[in-house]
């Protein structure tokens, strides 16, 4: 049964870094692309980032590029997400996802506020 747990968030100030983690079982880790997705109220849904399954190749959303690096450890089956220079508009709900055979799985979510 495939499972991802996020970890990491909390109350951040504009300007800080936030640096969340997903740790991923149930399935064979390093064969697969992983992206973290975010989510505001009343907004849908939106990607961030996608890294492949060596972590040889990431992908940035233009809100985040420039300021932000996914990577992963296969070793611990684990990814991770690192905003640099927050602003509010960071605020939001960070789930780490993942395409196996067609079917996405998602993690619980986990907050991040950035406010002053």
């Amino acid at each position: 049964q495939v499972h991802l747990v996020e970890s990491g968030g909390g109350l951040l100030q504009p300007g800080g870094s936030l640096r969340l983690s997903c740790a991923a079982s149930g399935f064979t880790f390093n064969m697969y692309a992983m992206s973290w997705y975010r989510q505001a109220p009343g907004k849908e849904r939106e990607l961030v980032a996608t890294i492949n399954y060596n972590g040889e190749s990431a992908n940035y959303a233009n809100s985040v590029a420039g300021r932000c690096t996914i990577s992963r450890d296969n070793t611990k089956n684990t990814v991770y997400l690192q905003i640099n220079r927050l602003e509010p508009e960071d605020t939001d709900v960070y789930y780490c996802q993942v395409i196996i055979l067609q079917h996405t799985y998602w993690g619980q979510g986990t907050r991040g506020t950035v406010s002053s």
